[in-house]
């Protein structure tokens, strides 16, 4: 489908990348939007081209209920009431990814799910790379996806966040995923956890080749219908599973053996499924083989994804920063398996979400859970008689480093948005990796 935009009144939300790549698109094409960000100072003023005219501050009534088109950044909720009021008077509200699906011809693979987006997306890319592929990895991670339309490629790679699925609506993907649906961002969704659900879900929409989780028994975990799915999991009956031989982690395809997880540098079963989810994806893409097994196999993760960053005096530091909800510290405390303590920091903007599913872990292992940021307070009454709150990270570490001993572990799994004292989970990651050096 061809789309007209000239003659339209085009509005830009926020000016992030996102917003500027958006005023770009637009100017390319000899269209001149206006824009607005709720911020006074944005980190990308400068970046603006000339003669856009734009507010800052506040979202502004009057130019939001006169446009035609808006299109929005993720960081900005499309469920505002002033939002909600446009959409009722037939103003269309939509994001980059929506622009970009109207532009391209070439293949995407669209990735989402609560956890593991960025390390599946990356996997995938350098299987591709290997393969032949001219590829680009954009959305949630990468490029903004916008800027992608001027690269030559013949395969793109979408990692996907709820806030983008939010307001898109003709993405058609060769293959989609979801890889799994935790609680998250529920102070986003006013209808709570079934919104958020929903709107993950909402990739397979469209979708040539659906990649789905299948429960026990092969029922699938939602009411969707598919025009081809692929299944993947622990049990035997998805096309794509994993079974533990002798503890050892094995990847099978049709139960046949394809993978031998003890040959990775990664380790952990979320790993593992990530492994798995990408080699599903390169079969279907009839990638080589023998290329992504060795690409699996050498892969060695993404910076802040529970990486060891520091031993000393046999004292491990990892930093896990990238954990942003509640059952990403749960999957990281599942990968510990040590006889010391673990000095766990927890903490940040919670997001509304229930943290009361780590309390049996808590109760279990032998931990000390040091707890800030915006909630810390109310994290810390999780596990009484284990936890200590502090205000901030550093405040946190200083106090646990006069107190480990040789086989502990220092663990930075916050569960939470890093937004309410840092710009984003890299800082905060970094902080952690700068302080760890610093303390022993």
């Amino acid at each position: 489908m061809s789309y007209n935009y000239f003659g339209k009144k085009i509005l830009i939300l926020g000016l992030g990348l996102t917003g500027i790549s958006c005023i770009n698109f637009f100017l390319k094409k000899g269209i001149k939007p206006r824009a607005i960000d709720e911020c006074k100072k944005p980190n990308f003023l400068d970046k603006i081209p000339k003669d856009i005219e734009y507010r800052l501050g506040k979202l502004e009534k009057d130019w939001i209920l006169e446009s035609d088109l808006i299109v929005i950044s993720p960081g900005i909720s499309s469920f505002k009431s002033i939002l909600i009021k446009a959409r009722s008077l037939g103003i269309h509200i939509i994001s980059d990814i929506e622009l970009f699906s109207r532009e391209t011809k070439c293949p995407i693979i669209s990735i989402t799910g609560t956890n593991g987006k960025s390390t599946v997306a990356t996997m995938v890319k350098k299987i591709a790379e290997k393969s032949g592929y001219k590829v680009f990895l954009g959305g949630n991670i990468g490029f903004p996806v916008l800027e992608m339309l001027n690269q030559k490629a013949n395969l793109y790679i979408l990692e996907l966040s709820s806030f983008q699925l939010e307001t898109t609506f003709s993405l058609k993907s060769k293959i989609a995923v979801v890889l799994n649906i935790t609680e998250d961002h529920l102070d986003r969704y006013p209808e709570g956890f079934e919104q958020y659900k929903k709107i993950k879900l909402s990739i397979y929409n469209q979708a040539e080749i659906c990649l789905i989780k299948l429960k026990k028994g092969g029922k699938k975990p939602f009411d969707t219908q598919f025009k081809k799915y692929i299944s993947f999991g622990i049990c035997q009956n998805n096309n794509y599973h994993i079974n533990y031989e002798k503890e050892k982690a094995i990847l099978y395809c049709k139960n046949k053996k394809v993978l031998d997880t003890s040959n990775m540098f990664l380790n952990g079963y979320h790993n593992y499924e990530n492994a798995l989810i990408s080699l599903a994806i390169s079969d279907a893409m009839k990638f080589n083989r023998e290329i992504a097994i060795n690409t699996l196999k050498q892969f060695s993760g993404l910076p802040h994804r529970f990486q060891t960053v520091h031993i000393n005096n046999n004292i491990s530091w990892i930093n896990d920063s990238k954990s942003t909800n509640v059952d990403s510290t749960k999957v990281a405390l599942q990968n510990l398996n040590i006889k010391g303590t673990i000095w766990l920091l927890l903490g940040g903007d919670g997001k509304s979400s229930n943290f009361n599913i780590l309390k049996e872990y808590f109760e279990k292992l032998k931990i000390k859970i040091y707890c800030f940021g915006k909630d810390g307070l109310s994290l810390s009454k999780l596990c009484k008689k284990k936890s200590v709150y502090v205000e901030t990270l550093k405040q946190a570490i200083i106090l646990i480093s006069k107190k480990i001993q040789p086989g502990d572990v220092v663990l930075l799994s916050p569960g939470c948005s890093s937004k309410d004292q840092f710009s984003n989970f890299e800082e905060r990651g970094n902080l952690f990796i700068e302080l760890s050096k610093e303390m022993n």
